[in-house]
């Protein structure tokens, strides 16, 4: 996605250790009128899947996933990152470690929302090793629900995990895959 490979390189910040900031346009301070396009794409691409259902992973998906599921006229799900009282004793649960903030997380997803029939989208702000889309599939999986694919912003292709997803037969669509990123700045962004 042109506009969204432009925003990355003249908005974003390359930090030491692989980092790459957007928060000023994607996961902080959100440029709505991206996020519509960003939305727009995700459907272009999964439309004829018959996803009923988006889940995604808090805090930072859940404004993507939003605009999304405007698109496909669907209610999004988002798996919690620590228990709640509310949230009650019949969870989904798996365990995923974050690439940024170098911490494991168990998440959870009510039982009551989340069904075998199902068709179920995930959407992320980033895919980096690729263990948040590895959880929320899990927990597709012990629901007896079906993973349709994954709809990812940013991949970082250097680090594997979509690439690994893929070569497992899920669908990954990432709207920018960066192949390569150097601390001075240099981003290489890879032909789709």
């Amino acid at each position: 996605m042109k506009l969204l490979e432009d925003k990355i390189v003249n908005e974003g910040k390359i930090y030491p250790g692989n980092i790459l900031k957007v928060d000023c346009f994607l996961n902080h301070l959100i440029d709505i009128r991206l996020y519509k396009e960003i939305g727009r794409e995700f459907y272009d691409k999964f439309k004829n899947e018959g996803i009923n259902k988006i889940l995604t992973i808090e805090s930072s998906g859940i404004g993507i996933a939003c605009i999304t599921a405007e698109y496909f006229d669907c209610p999004v799900l988002f798996a919690k990152k620590s228990p709640s009282k509310n949230i009650g004793n019949n969870v989904y649960s798996a365990s995923v470690a974050s690439f940024t903030r170098s911490v494991t997380n168990n998440v959870y997803v009510s039982s009551e929302y989340l069904s075998s029939s199902d068709k179920v989208l995930i959407i992320d702000d980033f895919l980096a090793v690729g263990n948040a889309v590895k959880g929320l599939i899990d927990i597709i999986k012990q629901a007896g629900a079906t993973a349709v694919g994954a709809g990812i912003v940013i991949e970082k292709g250097f680090q594997g995990g979509g690439d690994e997803l893929r070569n497992n037969g899920f669908r990954v669509e990432s709207l920018a895959i960066i192949d390569r990123m150097t601390d001075e700045g240099e981003i290489t962004f890879r032909k789709q």
